[in-house]
């Protein structure tokens, strides 16, 4: 894919300037990353940008076609949010970068999510890449930093204060995803506090802010709500399901409604077949099939060689879907001669009163294991781990 740049970033790597691209990285986050940076941007032509973006765009149509109720149907009983808002304000979609049958190199959908994703690390990480190779300028993302973020904090802060609001996560210093919390905090003056410091009043929500208690207008929420049952001894003052005075960005409502809950009802020739688990049909075979809980995170609980044993042993069939195996293409060459793959998430956000989402910036994931996840690397493999894609 676009040879001449592959051919010049390769000739041009050293080991001194990765590791100039990540101390360059942990000097403007004030930390370091604790997920692995990739040695090399993801190089792409931009015939695949577009066929990205015309898949994005048909199936943001299709959501938007759906009636409500059938999304709401998506949320667990026992997690619904009150006051949840017409659409969501992010919006991140992944595909594969794949093979067709014809030999075609075309992206595949794999998820999607209405939830935020490293949106100020990303653009970040691009700016830092075109620092340590100048000659990445010529095809960098054409929209400037300060456009960048003044559309994350129109999105985010809105009219308030920016101290009334604040990015909500669980232990936030704890989290892989902690630079990008920093990163936010430089980027549009909001301060990041963990669900167990936040002091409840009535319908108001409060922080300690430089030794003042503080009211919390709006919520950047960064919670995975399905992950607040599994943290054991968890003491909070305040439920997600209470009525409370505060705009969330976005409501916990979305993670669940555009999700793999989706994915059986979405048609484009560029989203592999998929069905809920109850309604597999006979004629289709397992074998060609890859099982996905709904709700889970980060790769965990997908079973990419799912049995008939695995599957008639599951109770809750509507909670998995079946979604038909896409074979991500090795293209992307290191300095060695071997392949990566690598999956590209696009990062949209949608503001309120527009008609479609934005798109910001992207995301891109190198590996050379069977699941591209980060977490599922090999530790002594380069070309791998969390990456930028440009496009040219």
């Amino acid at each position: 894919m676009i040879p001449k740049y592959r051919k010049q970033y390769n000739q041009e790597f050293s080991e001194e300037k990765y590791n100039q691209l990540k101390s360059i990285l942990a000097e403007k986050g004030g930390t370091e990353p604790t997920f692995r940076v990739s040695e090399s941007p993801i190089f792409l032509t931009k015939e695949f940008e577009n066929k990205l973006i015309d898949a994005s765009e048909s199936i943001i149509s299709q959501i938007k076609a759906m009636p409500a109720e059938l999304l709401q149907k998506a949320i667990p009983e026992n997690c619904r949010v009150p006051n949840d808002t017409n659409q969501p304000h992010f919006f991140t979609i992944d595909f594969g970068v794949c093979k067709s049958k014809d030999g075609v190199i075309e992206p595949q959908l794999i998820e999607l999510q209405a939830f935020p994703s490293l949106y100020a690390f990303q653009k970040v990480y691009e700016e830092t890449y075109c620092e340590v190779y100048p000659f990445l300028a010529e095809i960098r993302n054409p929209m400037p930093h300060e456009t960048f973020k003044n559309y994350l904090k129109e999105l985010i802060v809105g009219d308030e204060n920016p101290e009334n609001v604040i990015l909500l996560e669980i232990f936030p210093e704890r989290q892989k995803t902690a630079i990008d919390f920093a990163l936010t905090e430089k980027l549009i003056g909001i301060k990041t506090v963990c669900l167990t410091k936040v002091k409840k009043e009535g319908r108001k929500l409060y922080y300690e802010n430089n030794g003042k208690l503080t009211e919390i207008k709006r919520i950047y929420n960064r919670v995975i709500f399905d992950e607040l049952d599994n943290i054991p001894d968890l003491t909070t003052e305040f439920d997600f399901r209470e009525e409370v005075d505060v705009k969330w960005i976005t409501h916990p409502n979305w993670f669940f409604k555009i999700s793999k809950f989706l994915l059986p009802l979405l048609k484009h020739q560029f989203v592999p077949t998929s069905y809920f688990l109850h309604e597999f049909p006979e004629h289709e075979n397992l074998d060609d099939f890859v099982l996905k809980p709904l709700f889970s995170f980060a790769g965990s609980g997908v079973n990419l060689n799912p049995t008939k044993e695995i599957t008639e042993a599951i109770q809750d069939k509507e909670n998995y879907i079946l979604q038909r195996k896409v074979y991500y293409e090795p293209i992307f060459e290191d300095i060695n001669g071997d392949f990566s793959k690598a999956e590209i998430r696009l990062l949209y956000i949608w503001r309120e009163n527009d008609e479609r989402p934005i798109l910001l910036e992207n995301l891109g994931r190198m590996t050379k294991a069977a699941m591209v996840n980060v977490d599922f690397n090999k530790k002594d493999a380069i070309w791998i781990g969390s990456s930028n894609a440009f496009f040219g």
